[in-house]
């Protein structure tokens, strides 16, 4: 016979290990391809991802523009061939491209804060996905531009800006 509490203890550990309930804008997980630009990802199952509340500097369709390279080389090494957790504002599945609207987590970091963090992106709202952490974002934003770290410090002309 088991005593009282061991039902209980079970119950709570079983919880705490039951599976993200699926999405209904895509998986939960997922390993990366490759980064097309610093703010979009192609997963190994061929979606395409954008990053929520970021915008990279451009480096397709011809542009270049200043610290482009660099937003991409920062979300290549970070997420390149990793599996990264998604999770989604479900008020916005997918953008006018049809690309998947997410957050990507990887090692713990998630990478949408840590590109408009450390500037290597401003933040980007496109309503409604994104709503509920538009002004966290835009605080980091704030930030890295008073700090003048990457595109803040780095280009005479900030183009997402």
């Amino acid at each position: 016979m088991r005593a009282p509490g061991a039902v209980v203890t079970w119950l709570a550990l079983a919880a705490c290990s039951a599976p993200t309930p699926p999405s209904v804008c895509g998986p939960s997980s997922a390993i990366v391809k490759r980064a097309i630009d610093g703010d979009t990802l192609e997963l190994t199952d061929g979606r395409r991802v954008r990053l929520l509340l970021v915008d990279t500097p451009e480096t397709t369709g011809g542009k270049m523009d200043c610290f482009g390279a660099q937003a991409v080389q920062f979300t290549s090494e970070r997420v390149t061939g990793q599996m990264v957790e998604l999770t989604y504002d479900e008020r916005g599945c997918t953008d006018r491209f049809g690309r998947t609207l997410a957050y990507v987590k990887v090692g713990g970091v998630e990478l949408n804060r840590a590109l408009v963090e450390q500037g290597y992106a401003c933040t980007l709202y496109v309503s409604p996905a994104g709503s509920s952490r538009r002004d966290e974002f835009e605080t980091y934003e704030s930030q890295a531009k008073t700090s003048r770290l990457g595109v803040w410090g780095a280009c005479t002309v900030v183009t997402c800006d």
